[in-house]
């Protein structure tokens, strides 16, 4: 899954606070001017959200533990290594584990249908559980050597190991929700977001092998989609099935689902614009990355389209010059369409939260906690 990144603003005008992705992922009574206001705080800063991200994880960190103590020793430390609990061996790490933001979405979910938030703790290991088996497979079809600045699962272990891991994560999941009343319906709709997860990682894939022009060529619609299959899913799966498990209706479930679907579009495009134009001293990534490696990005697939697109396709196609490739795929307007296209997504996600009513502290929240996935990495 994708590293979720920096400001819109910041984007905009090559000022940026997070790493790249690894690969490629009105209601309410307000009008225009109430989503211009709401879309500003949105991307307003967030002094609390730490603390919400801390709350939330020391809420669900017992219930997870828990879940991975009913592994298989070996399995479950391969799992607690994933999470940064653990060395190679079990002994204590303080490694990073994540923010853990999908476990967050889902407390706030529920504390926004008005439920305490251990009522949406079931919700969050199971997101996280998935998400965790997502980079698990994610970080071996990428070959992608480290994760969070440690060796990853299937270097420190092996590639089998890491597999059977991965499957484990899944069906632990499966098994949190299960346990739940009314454990089904949640089973399903956390099945149907990893079928839309799996969608989009197959699109991402195949993406790579499809020409740069011609009528077989990426389209801008076709990475929007993957782009929300891929992030966005997981990321709405949480807050719904946060809401469902607090006690909220379908509508409230379906407003949350869309919030974090669009959110996942904005920040995968967001991160794009970071892979070519991202200031390498904050990114730690080499400028023009993402164009040494023949990513198909929004920005680059918007200036395909565009008269330069065969002189860009060339100079991707060989590798040389990317700097001369940036500019071109700027002057082709694809930086800007990029960064216009975030920017619909992030007013619909205001218009989604609008929509719906919600408990005030915990929607305050909630917007504070977006706001930072389009400025931070995650």
């Amino acid at each position: 899954m994708t590293a979720l990144p920096t400001t819109v603003e910041a984007a905009r005008g090559g000022t940026t606070t997070a790493s790249p992705a690894t690969r490629t992922r009105p209601s309410g009574g307000g009008g225009r001017a109430a989503h211009q206001g709401g879309t500003h705080a949105l991307l307003a800063g967030a002094d609390d959200t730490l603390r919400v991200l801390d709350r939330c994880r020391t809420l669900v960190r017992p219930a997870l533990e828990e879940a991975v103590g009913r592994l298989h020793p070996w399995v479950g430390e391969m799992a607690a290594y994933s999470f940064g609990w653990c060395e190679v061996g079990g002994a204590p790490a303080t490694a990073s584990g994540g923010k853990g933001v999908r476990q967050a979405l889902a407390v706030l979910g529920a504390e926004a249908a008005g439920a305490p938030g251990r009522a949406g703790v079931a919700a969050a290991v199971a997101v996280e559980l998935v998400h965790t088996f997502s980079l698990l497979h994610d970080d071996i079809m990428d070959g992608d050597a480290d994760r969070r600045r440690r060796p990853a699962v299937w270097k420190a272990y092996g590639t089998g190991p890491a597999v059977l891991a991965g499957d484990a994560l899944f069906a632990l999941a499966v098994e949190t929700l299960a346990a739940q009343p009314g454990g089904g319906g949640a089973v399903r709709t956390l099945s149907a977001a990893l079928g839309d997860l799996v969608r989009g990682q197959a699109d991402d894939l195949l993406f790579a092998d499809r020409p740069w022009t011609g009528p077989e060529r990426v389209r801008p619609e076709e990475y929007r989609a993957m782009a929300e299959h891929k992030t966005g899913a997981l990321l709405g799966c949480a807050a719904a099935l946060g809401a469902v498990l607090g006690g909220a209706g379908p509508e409230t479930a379906g407003a949350l689902d869309r919030v974090g679907r669009h959110l996942g579009i904005a920040f995968q495009i967001v991160d794009d614009v970071l892979g070519i134009w991202g200031d390498p001293a904050v990114t730690g990534k080499p400028v023009h990355g993402d164009l040494r490696e023949r990513k198909k990005t929004f920005p680059v697939l918007v200036a395909l389209g565009s008269p330069a697109g065969d002189r860009i396709a060339a100079l991707l196609e060989s590798g040389d010059a990317p700097g001369t490739a940036a500019a071109l795929i700027e002057e082709a307007g694809g930086r800007s369409a990029a960064m216009a296209e975030a920017r619909r997504h992030i007013t619909a996600v205001e218009t989604a939260l609008a929509g719906v009513p919600l408990a005030a502290g915990a929607a305050a929240e909630l917007r504070s906690l977006l706001g930072y996935l389009v400025r931070r990495e995650v």
